[in-house]
């Protein structure tokens, strides 16, 4: 017999549709379904939760905050059981899919190896494919089953998405070879109070983490970032100064140059650091996750 600590999965896709369409009758037809047996299932799930998840009038319904909350937490746990189904039916197949990890530009794939390479050299036989991926798609693409695991500058995944703190790297300055500061081996935070930064992202407007926390930093040594935006996305955070020599840019490479001695990364007194976030579907397991998680602890 079930409790009421149970979900019907099935209920809950019918539930998630009725929650987005316009109407009862519009979720009904797309479930090809009666308005009448879409109604009994919505009022079933909500008899086996003990909660109401649509407040009723006439015209339409709408969520309650129960409702609001098993919305907001849907999507992760279908996308999970829509994971361990294709994990099982890999499991009785002859060929093992890769396990793929999504990591954004501003994580250098030599960076991302750096994290899996303890599982890599474990067993080479396993089979894992790297792929760049925008931030904002992160989310999309883990529930979709695009990728299973994703790499990231942050600290604090959404709250339908379970993560952690992978790593740590050190901030340096990527600049121009004719910037002020190019001539430097090493440079102090307050040194970019009088030069501009550039950086990448989607909006002028955007209110990345990232982004945050590059401000952040700069207002810890007592001054105010001037941002420069950049409209190039997709290549590594040095590049960006080649189209704005006038700026500098944060960076986690190396110190030296680069691009044919056109930009030099230099150090940066302070030696600041960035997180590294690895963001996965909640209610799920993975065995190559676990073992590249495990291999991140000191």
């Amino acid at each position: 017999m079930k409790s009421r600590d149970d979900l019907d999965l099935r209920r809950l896709r019918m539930f998630v549709t009725v929650a987005e369409a316009p109407s009862l009758r519009v979720a009904a037809e797309k479930m090809f379904l009666t308005q009448q047996a879409a109604s009994s299932a919505i009022k079933e799930l909500e008899r086996n939760l003990g909660v109401e998840l649509f407040s009723r009038t006439r015209r339409s319904l709408m969520l309650t905050p129960a409702g609001e909350t098993l919305y907001r937490g849907a999507a992760a746990l279908l996308a999970g059981g829509h994971q361990l189904t294709a994990k099982v039916q890999a499991a009785g197949a002859e060929s093992v899919p890769p396990y793929v990890i999504g990591h954004t530009p501003n994580l250098a794939p030599s960076e991302v190896f750096t994290i899996i390479e303890p599982v890599v050299v474990a067993d080479p036989s396993v089979p894992i494919t790297v792929r760049p991926i925008f931030a904002e798609q992160i989310r999309s693409a883990l529930l979709d089953g695009q990728i299973d695991l994703a790499l990231r500058r942050g600290i604090q995944p959404p709250p339908d998405l379970a993560g952690t703190v992978a790593g740590r790297h050190h901030l340096r300055l990527a600049v121009g070879s004719d910037h002020p500061l190019a001539q430097q081996d090493r440079a102090s935070l307050a040194d970019l109070a009088d030069h501009e930064i550039v950086v990448a992202v989607a909006e002028p407007e955007e209110d990345s983490e990232y982004l945050r926390l590059l401000i952040s930093i700069c207002q810890a040594a007592g001054f105010e970032p001037q941002i420069t935006v950049s409209r190039l996305r997709g290549t590594p955070p040095h590049t960006a100064v080649i189209a704005h020599p006038q700026a500098a840019a944060f960076v986690t490479n190396e110190p030296g140059w680069l691009y044919g001695n056109r930009i030099r990364v230099i150090e940066l007194n302070e030696s600041p650091t960035v997180p590294v976030q690895a963001m996965w579907l909640p209610h799920t397991s993975s065995d190559i996750r676990a073992e590249i998680l495990a291999s991140l602890q000191p």
